[in-house]
Formats: C-alpha cells, structure tokens, sequence
C-alpha cells in the first residue's frame, strides 16, 4: 500500500545540521516519520527519485540513508513493490538511544513523548558534577529540567547538566531547547555521543516527584543515572531521569 509523503523539503535541511553528512540528516528526518507515524507498517515509500527531489538532495544520498535504515531493521527491500516500512522496533544502536524515548508501552511498542522544559539555568556545577563531568568546579555548567509525557499523562522528568564552555550561544529560554537534544549536540556543537554509562534503580517517590508524575504516594520510580562520552572519550553530559513504570518498561538495547 503506498502512502503519502510527508510534508518534508529541503528547507528542513537546517543550517547546524550541515555539519553532520547529509545522508545522515534524511535518515533522522525519514525515521522521524516512520516513529511518528507518517508512514505505517507495511507502507510503501516514494522511489528515491522522487525522495531525492523532496529532500533537495542526490540520489546516492537518499540511497545511502534507505541502506542504513534497510540495515536497521525500519525499511525492507522488495522486489517489484519497493521500499517497504517493516514496523519492526528498530535496533537500538546509539543513534536510537539518543534520538528516540526508551520507555516502551507494556506490549513493547515504542512511544512517543512529547518534553516540556520546567527550569534552566546556568550556575556553579556541584563537586559531584564537576567531579563526573571532569571540570574545574569553578567552570559553569548548564543545568535544565525536563518533563516527559507521553499521551497527555507525564512519565518521567530528568536533569540534565552539561559544561557550558562548550555550548556556545545556548538557547536562554527553555523553549528554545530542541526535543531531539542529543542530536541537537551533533547537529550545533559538533558533539557525538559515542558512549554512555548508566545505572539503574528503583526508590520511594518523593514529594516532587508525586507532583510531577501524578503519583499517589507511597510510590516507587525508576531512576536512571547517565554520563554521556563525546567521540574523544570526554564526558560532555551527566543525567538523572526519574520515571514511573505503571505503564510503561524501560528497554535497553545498545548493539
């Protein structure tokens, strides 16, 4: 069955984002479409002709991208029908993890959130930080802290803490602040998460975290403690995320 193409041209192509290779934008702006729904399991996409001149890019780009995604799992290749979404739940290499939210509904099924920044702010990092994030305690860090919901009910709320050297012109309102802020790093600052550290545990709710999460207390959450590396092995970014799992599992799959 083919589908309708989404509304995407080459002016979504946004200036940051030439810094990364241009298969790489239309595969994330392709895949956005898959997750979001725009295209459907079994869909049939446009030829790559026709995505080339949607995208505004070559034809070996948008077969470079459709590779990839063939590749990840997304997309099939079949002969005399095309391009095909496969519906399956994509692998979830590092890309994945970043981009994409990492609690899934109780049947598996990735979900999509929709993040609402509650505070940011630039300051002193703590010792913890600045010990984790490897930085002289007296540099500035960015500190912002972000609310999770998924179909209108809040899952989950992080802080995430980052030196602010090197975030040049850092949005000063929360609103600024791109959903897709890992790939955000990649696109503005040139900076690839290429590991991550977590741990995991469970605990009480707090007061706050009642409030936020619509929790009754007594209540138990998720917490999730994340440092982030850059390519040169650098800790670039350290993170605390909070979640109820009432609905929802967190799944973890790094391949």
């Amino acid at each position: 069955m083919a589908s309708n193409m989404p509304n995407y041209s080459a002016s979504t192509v946004r200036p940051g984002e030439l810094s990364v290779p241009l298969y790489e934008v239309v595969k994330r702006q392709i895949t956005e479409g898959i997750m979001m729904g725009k295209w459907q399991a079994g869909d049939v996409l446009p030829s790559e002709i026709a995505l080339s001149q949607t995208f505004g890019v070559a034809v070996g780009t948008i077969r470079r991208a459709l590779t990839d995604l063939v590749n990840e799992g997304l997309l099939s290749r079949r002969r005399k029908t095309g391009t095909v979404v496969t519906g399956r739940t994509p692998q979830h290499s590092l890309r994945f993890f970043f981009q994409y939210f990492r609690l899934h509904g109780l049947d598996g099924s990735l979900q999509n959130s929709v993040s609402t920044i509650l505070s940011l702010e630039t300051g002193s990092s703590s010792p913890d930080e600045a010990d984790r994030l490897q930085i002289d305690p007296a540099e500035p860090v960015v500190r912002f802290h972000r609310l999770r919901t998924v179909g209108g009910k809040p899952v989950m709320h992080e802080i995430l803490v980052l030196p602010k050297g090197r975030l040049p012109d850092f949005p000063t309102r929360g609103e600024d602040i791109p959903p897709l802020f890992y790939f955000h790093l990649l696109e503005r600052y040139g900076i690839r998460i290429s590991a991550i550290r977590e741990q995991i545990g469970a605990t009480l709710a707090t007061n706050e975290d009642a409030e936020l999460l619509q929790l009754e207390l007594p209540a138990a959450v998720l917490t999730i403690d994340e440092v982030a590396y850059d390519q040169s092995a650098v800790p670039v970014l350290i993170s605390t995320h909070r979640a109820t799992t009432t609905s929802h599992r967190y799944v973890h799959e790094v391949q």
